[in-house]
């Protein structure tokens, strides 16, 4: 059976028989064995590291320009320890759990699901298709892979390499646009897992939902970023200003605004500027800068800085004076760093996400002025505060919703192996990484035994005349406990 499509995408008959191949293969087996699980994961870490420097290579390719150093660190590297952690911890994780009880032990099997589906990114296609898929081959599931239409080299490379190591009916990838992505999105799979905009997400669900198939989404969102009254201004602004760069600001954890207290905006401003000016120097032609990834969401970007201009926002370029890069280039698809100043709501750049070298600062002087307006916004997939953890900080942490929170620093929050990652509200629903992975790809089965003398059982209690004194009796006492705590 052909799983790549390289010239023309598969049908959506060959896409279901893709997947009954898979369902039928992991009936056949049964939940796999602790051993094939970590021989799976091995060959998924085969087929990454096997094509590191062709799968990096494709990549600069697809974005115009981006750093092999960066896809190796960010991409390729990151899968070695994740997964060494799932085959360390993995057949701890798959024991039935005890309940012990005099009259209703339970014993609950962790399951695999059977086969999972995972839709990928193009801003990082190869670790957010890998991660998803090593936590759901850890649980014991078949897996097949919509890779990225965005990043089409990638893929062909990323294609191969899974075929290589993988029978279909194990672990399979997919390539093609729209048309097969939405085919993909609409399978009967176990469990489906997106990364991507909440645009495309809620189609996604919507697809899924005609099976009632349980979805996963990392969707992105306006991050928020507050410099608190206590922060270092300087390591700050360093700091901030390399994580909107990061990726060419491509990133769904970057940060898309700043609230910096008025006092220190000016300075704010100086210092974000000149570290833009000094991660990259000579900004047009730096090899270490990632281009935008197509046309379309060049123009995208730079019509947002256009819109806010126009509208009175002041435009901050972050490389010196006549540098050429302070002209956006279309043909390299390279956008100055640009700080937006006095920017209001009837701005594009207010509204949607960036997703580009491009940050907004706002002032504050209370706590409760950048509360409010995080709250009045859809929930972020990440938050920021720079500072101490001072009552400020803690109101912000109490007050605002976020998938997560960093302090001090950018996307820490995804490199504790076993910490939850997700979003909320439009930031995404469901979680993975490590532990909370495995679980989000398996099924919890309850078995319990019955105790019970016959006079206790339900049936017995339901129907006898002394079981339903005995309710009565057990309404009546919570009654009068519940009517006390509340005077």
């Amino acid at each position: 059976m052909t799983t790549v499509a390289t010239n023309a995408e598969l049908s959506v008959d060959e896409l279901k028989a893709l997947l009954k191949l898979q369902q039928e293969a992991f009936l056949a087996e049964g939940p796999p064995s602790a051993d094939v699980r970590r021989n799976r994961l091995d060959r998924l870490l085969a087929a990454v590291l096997g094509s590191a420097d062709e799968l990096a290579e494709a990549l600069s390719t697809d974005f115009g320009n981006r750093p092999v150093a960066f896809t190796l660190g960010t991409e390729i590297a990151t899968s070695i320890h994740m997964v060494k952690h799932l085959q360390a911890n993995l057949e701890d994780w798959m024991q039935p759990i005890e309940y012990p009880n005099d009259f209703l032990p339970t014993t609950v099997d962790v399951d695999p699901l059977g086969v999972v589906g995972v839709v990928g990114p193009w801003n990082f296609p190869i670790t957010l298709v890998v991660h998803p898929a090593a936590e759901a081959i850890a649980a014991g599931n078949r897996v097949m892979i919509k890779f990225s239409d965005g990043d089409v080299r990638t893929g062909e490379v990323f294609a191969k390499a899974i075929a290589k190591h993988f029978d279909p009916s194990e672990v399979a990838v997919v390539l093609g646009g729209v048309e097969l992505s939405a085919a993909f999105s609409a399978l009967p799979f176990n469990h489906l897992m997106f990364t991507g905009s909440p645009g495309v997400g809620k189609l996604v669900q919507k697809a899924a939902a005609e099976n009632l198939t349980p979805v996963t989404l990392e969707l992105g969102g306006k991050n928020p970023v507050v410099v608190g009254h206590d922060a270092d201004l300087s390591e700050a602004a360093v700091r901030i200003a390399g994580s909107r760069l990061a990726n060419g600001g491509q990133f769904c954890l970057g940060p898309d605004y700043v609230f910096v207290p008025r006092a220190n905006m000016d300075a704010f401003v100086d210092k974000t500027r000149q570290a833009f000016i000094n991660f990259f120097p000579g900004y047009a032609t730096n090899p270490g800068v990632t281009s935008v990834i197509n046309e379309r969401n060049f123009d995208r970007i730079t019509g947002l800085v256009h819109d806010a201009v126009t509208k009175g926002a002041k435009a901050v370029l972050g490389v010196p004076e006549g540098d050429l890069a302070a002209v956006a280039d279309r043909t390299t698809r390279r956008i100055p760093p640009t700080i937006l100043l006095d920017v209001t709501d009837d701005m594009r750049v207010a509204e949607e996400e960036i997703f580009g070298p491009v940050i907004v600062v706002f002032p504050y002087d209370d706590i409760t002025e950048a509360i409010a307006y995080v709250n009045e916004r859809p929930s972020p997939l990440a938050a920021y505060w720079y500072g101490d953890d001072s009552d400020d900080f803690r109101a912000f942490r109490r007050r605002t919703a976020s998938g997560g929170i960093a302090r001090n620093d950018f996307a820490v929050q995804i490199f504790q192996p076993d910490v939850p990652f997700g979003g909320i509200g439009q930031s995404g629903m469901g979680a993975y990484h490590g532990k909370a992975g495995f679980d989000t790809f398996s099924h919890k089965r309850a078995i319990t035994t019955s105790q019970l003398p016959v006079p206790y059982s339900i049936q017995s209690v339901t129907f006898s005349k002394e079981g339903l004194a005995q309710i009565h009796q057990m309404i009546a006492s919570a009654l009068d406990e519940v009517t006390a705590r509340l005077k």
